[in-house]
């Protein structure tokens, strides 16, 4: 079928894309990976470079668990036992035992009854949001909340749809007031970490909110908490952010383990039924491939070593690697946001000075992500670095050198 009209429009929508600064361009492609020498870390080969490496600052692999041996070997050993894919959905046939045991860990890893896995965070949230919330349902969310929770809610279609300004308790409060009058049931659902900034939500005290409103529902209020940047990576342990507000659970947490754990995919816990109800109901999980019984034999092992002496010693070390790049930042004079978490922005405010910024540190040899309007509103503009347990004190200060070089 042609598509001769279509296609003038796609390309009239793409240069309006690429006149406002939103065209994301060509996308940089890793070609090798130089193991750690010299006392610096793990250095990558990108296409059109030659054998000139790179410092990854970001990737969301916040603990280097990727190229961890054993969970590298777990996987090997799995796909020769279990072949390269699931084979079909997991009602048909597609449930393969690594899959089960890997829930029934993340469950325990994070005290909840019962675990699912999904293909990727993105389809947990999108297949967990849209289950819960009925044409009698008032949802309250976060205005920073990631695009993943946004199109979750609008493919949920909920009664009422409210959004307070970010880490605004009181605002959240009064929606929370508001809605009870013609609400059956409210969820509150927000980002663990947010990942463009790396703060936190106080999930305590939203906790203790929704438990104060709870009696004006019928239906109760449920908090519903994306904390796939701080699953693995955050915390002494690596419980998230709930461990850093002091182990205040929420009703439904989402997770990745795609990120600190290094491997794919996403999941959820939270009490049986809520997540029986899930299997039954969640198209998500139903109608699509879950990760290769590999990827969860792998995943298995990346938990495993997260909650271990030697998880948390790499905990322990990039707690000191995050704290000295921001510390690193303040004393070159540089704005960043206050925080703990591996995702350390540079405030830049100026999309132009942005995305120079981002080709300097990138002839420096490292690569870092720059987000400028209208990815971010004007006067946000940022480039967001990541820093990982695999990065050493010689990355950070190379880093920091290179930032210190910029005149632009």
């Amino acid at each position: 079928m042609p598509t001769s009209r279509l296609t003038p429009i796609l390309e009239a929508r793409l240069e309006d894309l690429r006149a406002s600064g939103g065209l994301k361009g060509a996308e940089s492609v890793t070609v090798g990976v130089l193991p750690p020498a010299a006392g610096k870390g793990a250095r990558f080969l990108v296409a059109g470079h030659g054998e000139r490496p790179f410092l990854r600052m970001n990737s969301n692999s916040y603990l280097g668990l990727s190229f961890a041996v054993r969970v590298l070997a777990a996987e090997e050993e799995a796909v020769r036992r279990y072949g390269a894919g699931p084979g079909a959905v997991r009602f048909i046939s597609g449930t393969w035992e690594p899959h089960v045991k890997l829930e029934a860990r993340l469950a325990a890893f994070h005290g909840r009854d019962a675990a699912m896995l999904f293909s990727s965070a993105y389809a947990t949230v999108m297949g967990v949001l849209a289950p819960l919330i009925t044409d009698k349902t008032a949802v309250i969310s976060d205005e920073l909340n990631h695009n993943s929770i946004i199109n979750a809610i609008a493919l949920a279609r909920p009664a009422q749809k409210r959004i307070y300004r970010h880490l605004d308790l009181d605002e959240l409060e009064r929606h929370l007031a508001a809605l009870s009058k013609t609400c059956a049931r409210a969820v509150i659902v927000t980002d663990g970490v947010f990942s463009m900034r790396g703060d936190h939500a106080p999930l305590d005290k939203i906790m203790q909110i929704a438990a104060e409103f709870d009696a004006l529902f019928a239906e109760n209020v449920i908090v519903v908490a994306d904390d796939s940047h701080g699953v693995g990576g955050f915390g002494e342990t690596g419980r998230g952010t709930e461990e850093i507000v002091g182990g205040h659970k929420v009703d439904v947490l989402i997770g990745t383990i795609g990120k600190a754990f290094g491997v794919n995919g996403g999941y959820v816990v939270a009490n049986r039924t809520v997540i029986t109800y899930l299997r039954e109901t969640s198209p998500f999980y139903i109608y699509s491939n879950p990760v290769t019984p590999s990827e969860a034999e792998a995943s298995l092992a990346a938990v495993e070593r997260v909650d271990s002496e030697e998880g948390r010693a790499l905990l322990a070390h990039l707690r000191v690697m995050t704290a000295r790049f921001r510390e690193g930042l303040r004393a070159l004079g540089l704005e960043t946001v206050v925080g703990e978490h591996p995702v350390v922005p540079l405030l830049v405010r100026d999309t132009a000075r942005t995305a120079a910024l981002v080709a300097h540190l990138r002839d420096s040899g490292i690569l870092a992500t720059g987000l400028g309007f209208p990815v971010v509103p004007k006067g946000e503009e940022e480039i967001r670095f990541q820093i990982s347990a695999d990065h050493t004190t010689a990355d950070i200060d190379e880093a920091l050198s290179a930032l210190e070089q910029f005149r632009g």
